[in-house]
């Protein structure tokens, strides 16, 4: 509830219970009687709305208490999920590390098995030659008899030299052919080796790189799952702050309508001081005319009806510098009256004090203070039987207190420059019938001649 709505609550309500000291005057005894007997049923009611208040604040405080709590617990759930993700995100930068190394360690590895193949396809040439050889090896000694043919060289030899010899020639090709063989079965098992051990070389290489790829899927998934659930948590918090700022709003309506309820109890009380001081000088008139009229005694006193229902000029200077509703500013419900700083502004009619805000200084603009009026004060009246409410704004000082009786032409401030203002001025409004929002503002000129 905005400052200025709960003023006009306290303006409208304050109607219902001010006193004009013209208007008390011309009550009768049994009709002050009734109205002091209404002035209490009002306070009762109010009393009884000032507890329902306390509970509602109470409820109020309660409910603050909670989202204060809920919040403290979806923030450390927030560290908690932030303190994951910080982790998360670590063991991904670790894994991708790794499978860096890895990949480099696969190109390393498609190199070597590069070099492998070129080897093994050496090896393969070799064992090919090798083959070939062995197999014209094969086929020259069954050509030639096989053994049989070496034993016809040895007897063939004409002496023991000669026979040594041909032993001699017979061994070394036998011998040659032994070691081709041995060369030949040799490079076939280094052959088996290296494709082995390029082959499992590289499948545990690949099965790391997987399961690192794997690994990094996982944890990719995990941090996706914290982002959302950190998503969750914020918005969730964005969430209980708007509420604890709804509930602090709620909870200072309930104040300013404490406060509201404080004024009227004030109001209604001097109301009732009115309309008891009243009624006694009613009764001492009575009194009087009674001991007149029956010759023991005379008569000092006079009813005077005080206030002729007119209302006067708000400031003693100053010029209008900007009326009522122009079609520039449809929203200025008031006039504006240019007058130097300290100007007297005086109540233009007898009247109770209903709302007074102060302490509102220069240069806090716009609706900083006083919903942008200021330092302001409100006074209802009650002319004719008809009520009015006049509000007189941005002032410099303010002399009046709420609840306060005023006399027409009584100095209630001076002219200033405080609140959504720019310039010294007084903004001046009047609403017949009593406050009741920026709607129930008329012109001023149609009630002052200015």
């Amino acid at each position: 509830m905005g400052k200025r709505m709960l003023f006009g609550m306290i303006a409208a309500i304050v109607v219902l219970f001010s006193y004009n000291a013209d208007y008390i005057s011309a009550q009768s005894v049994s009709e002050l009687n009734q109205k002091i007997q209404d002035l209490e049923r009002k306070k009762a009611n109010l009393n009884s709305e000032k507890q329902k208040i306390d509970r509602e604040k109470q409820h109020v405080s309660q409910k603050k208490e909670a989202n204060l709590k809920e919040q403290s617990t979806v923030q450390q759930q927030l560290e908690k999920i932030e303190n994951q993700l910080a982790a998360t995100r670590a063991e991904i930068q670790t894994v991708e590390a790794n499978i860096a190394t890895t990949e480099k360690e696969i190109a390393e590895l498609d190199t070597e098995i590069k070099q492998l193949n070129k080897e093994i396809k050496e090896l393969e040439d070799r064992i090919e030659t090798r083959n070939e050889l062995l197999k014209e090896r094969l086929r020259s000694i069954q050509e030639r008899g096989g053994k049989a043919k070496f034993l016809a060289v040895l007897l063939g030899a004409q002496n023991f030299t000669d026979f040594i010899s041909r032993t001699t020639a017979v061994n070394t090709i036998m011998n040659q052919d032994r070691e081709i063989l041995e060369e030949h079965i040799s490079d076939q098992i280094a052959l088996e080796s290296k494709k082995e051990e390029v082959k499992a070389k590289k499948e545990e290489v690949e099965n790391k790189k997987a399961q690192l790829e794997s690994e990094k899927a996982s944890l990719d998934q995990l941090r996706a799952q914290l982002d959302e659930q950190k998503a969750e948590k914020d918005r969730l918090l964005k969430e209980l702050e708007k509420e604890y700022v709804v509930l602090e709003e709620h909870e200072l309506s309930l104040e300013e309508q404490q406060k509201l309820i404080a004024a009227q109890e004030a109001v209604i009380e001097k109301a009732k001081q009115l309309a008891e001081q009243e009624k006694q000088r009613l009764e001492r008139e009575a009194a009087e005319r009674a001991r007149v009229e029956s010759g023991t005694g005379s008569s000092n006193h006079t009813i005077v009806n005080v206030g002729n229902g007119k209302f006067i000029r708000p400031t003693t200077a100053g010029y209008v510098s900007s009326p009522f509703r122009p079609p520039h500013r449809p929203n200025h419900k008031g006039i504006d009256i240019a007058a130097p700083k300290g100007t007297p502004v005086v109540a233009v009619a007898s009247g109770v004090v209903g709302t007074v805000v102060t302490g509102c200084g220069e240069g806090q603009k716009y609706h900083s203070c006083g919903g942008g009026f200021g330092n302001y004060v409100m006074i209802i009246h009650n002319i004719g039987g008809q009520t009015y409410a006049t509000i007189y704004a941005h002032l410099s000082s303010v002399n009046v207190s709420p609840g306060q009786v005023v006399r027409q032409g009584q100095q209630i401030g001076g002219v200033g420059n405080t609140g959504h203002s720019f310039g010294n001025h007084l903004h001046f409004e009047i609403h017949p019938g009593g406050f009741k929002g920026q709607s129930s503002a008329d012109n001023p000129a149609n009630y002052i001649r200015f």
